[in-house]
């Protein structure tokens, strides 16, 4: 077997949407389908493709009791012990379809489309001893039943020393290949949480992941969950995800926030090509529609908002929308589809933070013509100024300052660059040497 360059999956941060933030464990076909013809309407041309189910797909019950995961759920399960949508949920899966038809009409709209997974083998093809596709083992044989996930109940993790291991994740990843996954979010996986002196216990299972994809056929992006990673297995994570959590869930509150500056300087090393550090989904717009049926507008401020979109941008973080984004309003439409934004996203080199302290922070990249990006983030209840010399940012002499989220050129600066910041706001510079 030739094994994939798995960075060609993700050359740029990939830019999406996922269905946790809005759905939680209980999005349905309707739900997913709207959205995706929402981003192919509006997003797909600044960029945006990757449309992600999230969690509990499997479970026909899912979402009756709101966001909490149901112990021991019931899951739909093949006769390989592998998961296939609950057909009451998603109907076009009916008839042993699958995600396929999903899929088909997702590409059909130039789109990319994703799901999540846990890691591990279900609980229920471990007790019902369920064959391994391909082998002559069975999936109790294969479990390792006191590795298991301290939030949710529905799996065991995979020995990888038994016989039958490697081909049950070859199966599992065979399936989603012949259904047209583009993207796969693997959970429980990145931090298990499992063992205090061991958090990346689950190393094993995550290169198991890695040769599955490699042998499917099919190129697939593996962003790995939740976090926060462990930065001393940052070579490990390289070598076999594209995308791996730098934090656990993060919600829209500014201390979640604020903790991500800190996250983003650890990890400011490790972005690369096909490599990104993920700073998790943008709580934008309505969310958390599971709850009640009707969900809320995210509690981030509008200059919170700008903060989360420059820090996860400048960074390089994968953005991964979370809100219903049929709901979207003006404002958070603008902030998905600012182009000059975007391309510091996608195309932005060498990100750098400069400087930090409990008052402000200030990063900087370069741009692919030469010029650099600098964004200034003001971390205090009122207005500040902030400045840096020009030098710090490794230009010398006067330059030009085009504000990104504005769109708009401001007067050239020579020496001190200077900026007046909304309280917990960001701004965002392109500064080009005169």
């Amino acid at each position: 077997m030739k094994k994939q360059n798995k960075n060609l999956a993700a050359l740029t941060p990939p830019l999406g949407w996922n269905s946790w933030d809005c759905y939680g464990p209980a999005v349905n076909e309707e739900q997913l389908l709207g959205n995706a013809e929402y981003m192919a309407e509006h997003l797909k041309d600044f960029g945006w493709q990757y449309v992600v189910c999230d969690i509990q797909w499997s479970e026909p019950n899912a979402g009756k009791e709101g966001w909490a995961y149901v112990p021991f759920a019931p899951l739909c399960l093949d006769e390989y012990g592998r998961q296939i949508p609950a057909e009451n949920r998603f109907p076009s899966s009916a008839g042993g379809k699958g995600f396929a038809p999903v899929a088909e009409k997702i590409h059909a709209m130039g789109l990319k489309f994703g799901i999540h997974i846990m890691r591990g083998v279900p609980r229920l093809a471990v007790h019902r001893q369920l064959p391994v596709l391909g082998t002559d083992t069975t999936c109790n044989r294969i479990a390792s039943s006191d590795s298991v996930c301290r939030w949710n109940s529905d799996m065991y993790g995979v020995d990888f020393r038994k016989p039958g291991a490697q081909e049950y994740y070859n199966s599992i990843f065979n399936l989603y290949a012949q259904w047209g996954v583009d993207f796969v979010k693997v959970d429980d996986i990145c931090n298990t949480n499992m063992y205090p002196h061991d958090p990346y216990s689950a190393e094993k299972e995550i290169e198991m992941i890695r040769h599955a994809i490699d042998q499917c056929g099919r190129q697939m992006v593996l962003s790995l969950s939740p976090g926060p990673a462990v930065i001393e297995k940052a070579w490990h994570l390289r070598k076999n995800a594209n995308m791996w959590r730098i934090t656990d869930d993060f919600w829209d509150q500014w201390d979640l926030l604020l903790h991500m500056f800190e996250r983003c300087e650890v990890w400011q090393r490790h972005v690369s090509e096909g490599c990104w550090p993920d700073c998790d989904m943008l709580p934008l717009g309505r969310i958390r529609v599971t709850i009640d049926g009707v969900g809320e507008y995210t509690h981030f401020t509008h200059d919170e908002q700008i903060t989360m979109m420059t820090l996860w941008s400048i960074f390089r973080s994968p953005l991964i929308m979370g809100g219903e984004m049929r709901d979207n309003d003006e404002w958070t439409l603008s902030l998905l589809t600012n182009e000059e934004v975007l391309r510091v996203q996608q195309h932005g080199k060498n990100a750098e933070q400069v400087l930090r302290s409990e008052e402000r922070v200030i990063w900087k990249s370069d741009a692919e013509d030469g010029s650099r990006y600098a964004a200034f983030f003001n971390l205090t209840k009122q207005p500040q100024e902030i400045s840096i010399p020009l030098a710090e940012l490794e230009l010398d002499g006067s330059c030009h300052v085009r504000d990104l989220w504005k769109k708009e050129n401001l007067d050239d600066v020579a020496g001190i660059l200077s900026a007046t910041v909304p309280a917990h706001g960001a701004v965002l510079y392109q500064l080009t040497q005169i």
